[in-house]
């Protein structure tokens, strides 16, 4: 399937920008604090394996073309420094597109509604590209992750994944 390129979007305060792996110098330090990494595990990325990540997402699809991968870099407006990133994996289940979203910002940014708002951003771009339904997964002890999924009109249903709770 053709997939549509992202394009960069823009909100109040913020700019999301297309990711590429010119974006991991300066992600490194974004991505660097340990508490990001309470709910899905794992560790701060070097920048190598920014890098290399980037390079394999920047490519916007899976190999076999099932699945649309769009990532944005969150850009704070007045700063022009980046706060984090928002995401969506789409796929198309044979009667509507469905995107599976996620959104990290910097603990140094966070409370003050940039995720939500890159959010919504994200999910309003999505809609012009026909995307109409929407899924996250997240732990059920992270509570500002599903404060921002009601954000976007998501609920919480009985499916778990992984030990996440999944949101419609």
């Amino acid at each position: 399937m053709d997939w549509p390129r992202s394009a960069p979007i823009t909100t109040a305060r913020l700019v999301l920008e297309p990711l590429s792996v010119l974006h991991a110098p300066s992600m490194v330090d974004v991505l660097a604090a340990p508490s990001l990494y309470d709910f899905t595990g794992g560790e701060a990325p070097s920048l190598e394996q920014l890098e290399d990540r980037y390079a394999a997402q920047a490519v916007g699809h899976s190999a076999d073309g099932s699945q649309w991968w769009l990532n944005w870099v969150v850009i704070q407006r007045d700063g022009m420094q980046p706060i984090g990133f928002v995401q969506a994996t789409v796929e198309n289940d044979g009667s509507k597109l469905v995107a599976d979203i996620a959104w990290v910002i910097s603990p140094t940014w966070q409370r003050h509604g940039f995720a939500s708002e890159a959010a919504q951003g994200m999910l309003e771009w999505l809609r012009s590209n026909g995307v109409d339904h929407f899924t996250a997964h997240i732990h059920p002890a992270n509570h500002a992750s599903m404060h921002v999924a009601h954000n976007q009109q998501l609920h919480v249903t009985s499916s778990k994944k992984d030990g996440e709770n999944r949101w419609e």
